[in-house]
């Protein structure tokens, strides 16, 4: 359904392989694409995340609404803490994300992100340029987060 749905018809139309993870809870209340190469049902939010971020190469948000960010600032916060090191994209199509690109620039502006952390987010107008960058992606080191002297 919705914009997901027509992106793993795309990939199945195009001989791809499209593979959905849905919570049961949601199962009985969502309408499930049965003609998927492969779907995971799992028991709760938590574990479909879970499945999600161990399967995936990179994580990308596509225009969406509150599940989506959540999702997304998720996988960028586990980036950020070192715990995987793939690349985290936002497609911007139609400057849909500009005012969150804005709002994470003043979030480094006012010193509660560090540039390094900011640089993960990689925006994109078009799929093609998205996924060249985020190939090309080399995770920034894990930085100390609290210095001996403020403990």
């Amino acid at each position: 359904m919705g914009l997901m749905g027509r992106l793993a018809q795309t990939v199945l139309d195009e001989g791809g392989r499209a593979v959905g993870i849905i919570p049961r809870a949601l199962l009985n209340r969502e309408v499930a694409h049965t003609g998927l190469s492969e779907l995971v049902v799992t028991d709760s939010m938590h574990e479909r995340k879970t499945e999600m971020a161990s399967r995936a190469d990179g994580f990308i948000a596509a225009p969406g609404g509150l599940g989506t960010l959540e999702e997304f600032f998720e996988v960028l916060t586990w980036s950020q803490l070192g715990l995987h090191g793939k690349p985290c994209g936002l497609l911007d199509v139609n400057g849909y994300f500009q005012h969150l690109v804005d709002l994470l620039d003043r979030v480094r502006r006012e010193g509660f992100m560090q540039e390094a952390h900011r640089r993960m987010v990689i925006v994109e107008k078009t799929p093609t340029a998205l996924l060249d960058r985020m190939e090309r992606y080399i995770p920034p080191p894990v930085p100390q987060w609290i210095e001996e002297a403020h403990v």
